[in-house]
C-alpha cells in the first residue's frame, strides 16, 4: 500500500486517489487526535499547563478532530466516482492536508444550510440505495456520493470546526494589583507550513474598561494578533509589536504550539533520523506514525518605563531570551520544547537507534488502550 501511495506522488503536495488509502489516512488522524487530548492532560497533571490552558488546548484539538471527520465525509467516495473530489495533502513538510482544503471547507460551511435544504435526507438516500441494489441489481454509486456530501454538509452545519482562522478569544484569569489578567487564545492553520498552530497570550490589562468589552481596543487587538499569526515571525517580534501598539495591554507571556508535523512511512516522505526510525519499526497499520509537538515560549523578564513623546511615559516589557549559545536571539524565544508522540513499535525503534537529534526531545508513548506513557 505504501508503494501505491508513493507511485502517485510527484511533488510536495499530492492527492489521494484510492478509496481505501483515503480512509486509512483519515482513520490515522482520528486516532492521533484522541492521543493529543491525552497528552494535553498529561502536561496538565505535571504542571506544564494550567487547567485553563489544558482545557483551551483540548478545545482546539477537539475542533481539529471535528474538521478531519467532516473532511473524511467529503472524500468518502474518493476513487469510486469520476466526479468525487480528492484530498490534497502535504506529504513532505507536515503530513497534514494543505491549507487550501480548510479554506475551501470554510466556504462550504457558509453555504451548508443551502446544500442541506436542497438535498434528500440521509434516510431517504439510504432507502433509494436499497431500492437500487434490490430492484436494479446495480451499485448506487451516485447515491453513495450524494450521501457522503450530505454527511459532509451536516457536519459543517453542526459547527465546532478548526478553521483556517480561529479568531482570538479572552479568558479572564484574575484581578491583581489593580490590573485584570487574561489568557488570550487563538489559532490558525498556517499556510506556510500546512500545520495547525495555537497561540496562548498572558496579558495584563491596565485600561479603564475590561479588555474584551472595550470596543476601542478589543477589535483592534484581534485584528493585530491575527495579522501577526505567521510561522515565519518570531514570538519576540509579535510580542514587542503588541506591547508597542497597545499601551494599556501588557503581554507577560506568549506561547506558540505547533501541532505537527505528522510522519508516516506509508504516507509521507521524510529524511534523517525519523525516516530510519519509522523504517526500522516496521509497524503494523495504525501504529505507523509519529507526531511532533513544538512549544515556543516567550516570557517577560521585567517592565520598564520609557518615554512616549514629550510629556508621557509608558510601560514596556523586557523579554527574556534563551541564554544558551545565543539561541534565544536566533529563535526569539525564552525556551523551546519539542515533544514526539508515537506508538510502542516506533518508540522501540527510536530507543534502539537513539539518534542524537532526539535525545533532548520528550517522548510520549501510546500504550495499550491508548494510555499515554511519558518517557525520556
Amino acid at each position: 500500500m505504501a508503494n501505491e501511495v508513493k507511485a502517485q506522488l510527484t511533488n510536495d503536495h499530492t492527492e489521494l486517489y484510492d478509496t481505501l488509502v483515503a480512509r486509512r489516512y483519515f482513520a490515522k488522524f482520528e486516532r492521533i487526535s484522541s492521543h493529543l487530548a491525552r497528552v494535553a492532560g498529561e502536561l496538565e497533571s505535571e504542571g506544564t499547563l494550567t487547567r485553563t490552558e489544558a482545557r483551551i488546548l483540548g478545545r482546539y484539538i477537539t475542533a481539529l478532530a471535528t474538521t478531519f471527520r467532516a473532511l473524511s465525509y467529503k472524500y468518502l467516495m474518493t476513487g469510486r466516482s469520476d466526479s468525487a473530489p480528492r484530498l490534497s495533502f502535504d506529504r513532505h513538510e507536515s503530513g497534514f492536508p494543505v491549507a487550501q482544503e480548510l479554506m475551501g471547507m470554510a466556504v462550504d460551511a457558509a453555504q451548508a444550510d443551502k446544500h442541506l435544504t436542497g438535498s434528500a435526507s440521509v434516510e431517504e438516500l439510504k432507502d433509494r440505495m436499497i431500492r437500487r441494489i434490490v430492484g436494479d441489481l446495480s451499485l448506487p454509486t451516485d447515491l453513495q456520493f450524494a450521501l457522503s456530501q450530505r454527511l459532509y454538509h451536516e457536519a459543517l452545519a453542526q459547527g465546532g470546526l478548526f478553521l483556517a482562522r480561529n479568531d482570538p478569544d479572552a479568558q479572564w484569569i484574575e484581578d491583581r494589583a489593580g490590573r485584570r489578567r487574561y489568557l488570550v487564545h487563538w489559532a490558525v492553520y498556517d499556510t506556510q507550513v500546512n500545520l495547525p498552530v495555537v497561540y496562548l497570550l498572558d496579558v495584563e490589562d491596565s485600561g479603564k474598561r475590561p479588555f474584551p468589552n472595550d470596543d476601542a481596543r478589543w477589535p483592534q487587538a484581534q485584528h493585530h494578533l491575527m495579522a501577526q499569526s505567521v510561522a515565519g515571525l518570531k514570538l519576540l517580534t509579535i510580542a514587542q509589536g503588541f506591547d508597542t501598539d497597545f499601551p494599556t495591554l501588557h503581554p507577560k507571556r506568549l506561547r506558540r504550539i505547533h501541532l505537527g508535523p505528522m510522519y508516516s512511512h506509508s504516507f509521507t516522505l521524510q529524511s534523517g533520523p525519523i525516516s530510519d526510525v519509522l523504517s526500522s519499526a516496521r509497524a503494523p497499520e495504525g501504529q505507523d506514525w509519529a507526531l511532533v509537538w513544538t512549544v515556543e515560549d516567550l516570557r517577560a523578564d521585567r517592565a520598564e518605563q520609557v518615554k512616549d513623546g514629550w510629556f508621557r511615559t509608558v510601560e514596556r516589557q523586557i523579554f527574556a531570551l534563551d541564554p544558551f549559545a545565543g539561541k534565544g536571539a536566533d529563535t526569539g524565544t525564552t525556551r523551546m520544547d519539542r515533544m514526539v508522540i508515537l506508538p510502542e513499535r516506533p518508540f522501540q525503534a527510536l530507543a534502539e537507534l537513539n539518534p542524537p537529534g532526539f535525545r533532548d526531545v520528550r517522548k510520549f508513548v501510546v500504550g495499550a488502550g491508548g494510555r499515554i506513557i511519558a518517557a525520556r
